[in-house]
């Protein structure tokens, strides 16, 4: 079976920083494939790699068997979209919900507009009512569901989640991971997912990536890693830190 997504060798550099060190993974048609490790580990700039945002000085990235060049076309992004960690920030202030969702479809010229934007919002838990607001009329679990449907808007078949909930209430976290859940099973989507949070990695995740300093530290299952078969002292420090501060009597 051709991989989703095959990375062989991906190095990211800024002058003399390395953000990606020989980085290499493999991600299956409808699997959900977690990245995790401490802020500054490259967890997100690997995705920004695979986006085309983010310069690759060795290596190589290759979707559905076809090897990506240094810029991405729109074939590509039919393809792959991108879900970001901000949903304040991802959306444009001065455009309605409406404008957000056309502005793709136009680029790539679709069709019945209309009906493409009212079953995005249905399929994000979001009526038509929400269509001529702005975000600043939004809540944040309301934001990131449009900027979820502006990611499914144009039919991919992998997302890329940038810690898609760390920038929401607990409360609403869950409700916006059961949604990309219920999506990926619908549309057998696949995932690369960003997160700091291991329990989240470990509900939506089938196999991860343990990232440090720029490199890889260890693949493994989402179910070795729930039951603590891991490898390495510093996976181990992530689980340990996971669990939080403990106050002794």
């Amino acid at each position: 079976m051709t991989p989703a997504l095959a990375i062989d060798g991906l190095s990211v550099e800024y002058d003399d920083f390395v953000a990606l060190d020989d980085v290499s993974l493999t991600v299956a048609p409808g699997e959900s494939f977690g990245l995790v490790g401490e802020s500054g580990s490259g967890k997100s700039t690997l995705l920004r790699a695979v986006a085309g945002l983010a310069p690759v000085s060795f290596g190589t990235i290759t979707v559905d068997g076809k090897r990506l060049g240094g810029k991405r076309d729109k074939a590509f992004y039919r393809k792959v979209q991108m879900v970001f960690q901000d949903p304040y920030g991802s959306l444009h202030p001065r455009q309605t919900v409406d404008r957000l969702l056309l502005e793709p479809l136009a680029i790539h010229g679709f069709d019945d507009t209309e009906g493409r934007i009212v079953r995005a919002l249905d399929e994000v838990g979001l009526g038509v009512s929400f269509r001529f607001r702005y975000s600043h009329q939004l809540s944040g679990g309301q934001r990131q569901r449009v900027a979820i449907a502006r990611a499914l808007i144009l039919e991919p078949s992998m997302l890329l989640l940038d810690e898609p909930t760390s920038a929401l209430d607990a409360s609403v976290q869950a409700e916006v991971l059961n949604l990309l859940e219920q999506l990926r099973a619908t549309r057998k989507l696949t995932f690369v997912m960003v997160s700091h949070d291991l329990a989240v990695v470990t509900h939506m995740c089938d196999r991860l990536l343990v990232m440090q300093n720029g490199g890889v530290v260890e693949q493994l299952a989402s179910t070795d890693l729930a039951a603590r078969r891991v490898t390495t002292d510093y996976t181990r420090g992530l689980l340990v830190a996971s669990e939080g501060f403990c106050r002794k009597s």
